[in-house]
């Protein structure tokens, strides 16, 4: 998710302070990613380096506010105009566990994906009640917000169904005798930290 973007685009509304931005990235993204002080300020010295916001006058009450540059609303654009470009990379966390524990001895693969569907399941049914007690939003705050815990649902539903693919794909590779552990390389070349040698004393 772009951090960046979502606040150069609130800030395309009007100048902002930095709590007052992560209060309405909160408000408009339903709290589903939270956001501290300082990551916003981070962000926002950033963007200011790259030329898309600039300091606003001290207000009465005397916050900093920025405001958004030319720059920054072509940013804004060109992000709202283009997809959101996912990467072919595999770095889900739950794949990658699932791919070192498979070549690991003595690890049960069915009892961990079993965890993991448990959790799963857990999640969506939270997130269905949660989507349920606002079925018919009543803003464009609650609209917002139900289209991210759609998204999480939508996600949580992908999972369930890739954890029994999973299964099934490791329960035919067992059959075929294929889901074996992968025991360490020892010819590939050392290029860690060479041993210090501790010299006698003359």
């Amino acid at each position: 998710m772009s951090v960046r973007q979502s606040l150069l685009a609130i800030l395309n509304q009007g100048p902002c302070y930095g709590y007052q931005l992560r209060a309405e990235f909160d408000r408009r993204t339903g709290s589903t990613w939270p956001l501290n002080v300082g990551q916003i300020y981070n962000t926002l010295d950033r963007l200011e380096r790259d030329g898309l916001v600039q300091k606003a006058n001290i207000a009465a009450d005397g916050q900093h506010y920025v405001e958004i540059t030319d720059a920054g609303r072509a940013e804004v654009a060109d992000w709202l105009g283009s997809p959101v470009v996912r990467t072919l990379a595999t770095r889900d966390e739950l794949a990658i566990k699932l791919a070192i524990a498979v070549t690991l001895p003595g690890v049960d693969i069915a009892h961990v994906i079993q965890v993991q569907r448990s959790a799963t399941m857990r999640t969506l049914q939270e997130l269905t009640r949660t989507k349920n007690a606002t079925a018919d939003p009543e803003s464009s705050e609650q609209l917002a917000w139900l289209l991210v815990v759609d998204s999480l649902i939508f996600a949580a539903e992908a999972e369930a169904r890739w954890l029994d693919h999973s299964e099934n794909r490791l329960a035919r590779a067992s059959a075929a005798g294929l889901a074996a552990p992968l025991p360490l390389n020892t010819d590939v070349p050392k290029r860690g930290r060479p041993v210090k040698t501790v010299q006698a004393e003359a």
